[in-house]
């Protein structure tokens, strides 16, 4: 039995939630359909014609990038352009692809936390927040002899998480009233009689994200045909999302020395330093891709070397001029996070016969001479 295009990419999205994209980034599917039977899927940095080839020669049947296919407005379709021929092999081979961006980078376990678990950076938080989780209070009146039901049920569809601690909820003792009318089938009570029964105000705290699933158990849990509940939203917002990561290093290195041993986590060939080799760092500031315009979030942050891409030669000035050491291991090192999803997804999967796959082709444009 092999996978549906559209459960592979809803258990992707558990692992990558689209909202946590920055607004107007090119995200979801952007080429084919996923109203299928996916017998492979591949994970690619970028999809470039080279990838596409190898997807046919693989008869893949989905595509999850982390670049965009489609990443500027299309004029037209025209298969005269190397863009255009690439959608063609595309939908002539009934290959979908569906990207993930800046939520990939965002989430989790994404881009950022991964090039960060590499360089065992410690007590890691988000460098650019873009993203506060709402929280609401859900409020829900249940009778003493289903009271621990109810917030057992409430728990393990993910409410009460504050921290690292769940199913925190708080409950307080009274009587509820209500007279079942005719046509009502009550779980306590008679028809046109006013009953008063022993309940519990049950509290707790459930995120925008999980709220549905959450009522879902609520009311599966609950023994009242009708159930009295209230959700109401919270200025006190939940975790922080956001672009990059700050952290620590166990002890203090000289920039020389880390630069070796980032160039040697991320398995490059070369990469670019900006600061005198000498110097001593200990705070790390990074972002995955082109983060040039967060080096304000890294100095704000007291950062003693700033880890990012595509770095220009007057953001490197700009960088001595605040004292804050860069290094440039290229875009390229996004991919990095491929294998970890490949993994997670395998494992999602493996009571199917879909198979999850890497592509194998090498998208950096740049070499080392």
């Amino acid at each position: 039995m092999f996978a549906q295009g559209e459960n592979i990419v809803r258990i992707f999205d558990t692992y990558v939630p689209p909202h946590l994209a920055v607004e107007g980034d090119r995200i979801g599917l952007q080429v084919g359909t996923l109203k299928k039977e996916v017998k492979k899927v591949m994970l690619a940095l970028d999809v470039t014609m080279e990838v596409v080839e190898e997807a046919i020669r693989n008869h893949i049947d989905l595509i999850i990038a982390h670049h965009a296919v489609i990443f500027r407005p299309l004029k037209t379709l025209s298969i005269d352009s190397r863009n255009g021929r690439v959608y063609e092999k595309l939908i002539k081979h009934d290959i979908a692809v569906y990207v993930a961006h800046t939520n990939w980078d965002v989430a989790p376990d994404g881009v950022n936390d991964v090039l960060a678990a590499r360089l065992s950076l410690q007590q890691t938080r988000v460098l650019s927040p873009v993203y506060l989780q709402p929280l609401k209070k859900l409020v829900v009146f249940v009778p003493e002899t289903h009271h621990e039901e109810v917030l057992q049920a409430l728990g393990a569809a993910g409410a009460g998480w504050i921290g690292k601690y769940s199913h925190c909820t708080f409950n307080v003792p009274g009587t509820g009233t209500f007279q079942p009318e005719e046509g009502a089938e009550p779980f306590i009570g008679s028809t046109s009689r006013l009953e008063r029964v022993a309940e519990i105000r049950l509290e707790t705290v459930v995120t925008a994200e999980n709220e549905r699933a959450v009522v879902a158990a609520m009311l599966a849990a609950h023994p009242y045909e009708e159930v009295a509940y209230d959700l109401y939203p919270l200025e006190l917002k939940g975790k922080t999302f956001g672009l990059g990561r700050i952290g620590r290093l166990e002890k203090a290195e000289t920039l020389k020395d880390f630069s070796a041993r980032v160039k040697e986590a991320y398995g490059l060939e070369a990469l670019r330093v900006v600061g005198n080799p000498t110097r001593t760092v200990r705070r790390v500031a990074l972002l995955g891709g082109m983060g040039t315009k967060y080096l304000a979030d890294a100095v704000r942050e007291r950062a003693d070397v700033y880890i990012t891409g595509d770095i220009d030669y007057h953001t490197a000035h700009d960088a001595l001029a605040e004292g804050i050491a860069l290094i440039d291991p290229g875009h390229h090192v996004e991919h990095l996070v491929l294998a970890p999803m490949r993994d997670r997804l395998a494992e999602a999967l493996a009571k199917t016969d879909t198979v999850v796959s890497l592509s194998k082709i090498d998208t950096n444009p740049f070499r080392y001479v």
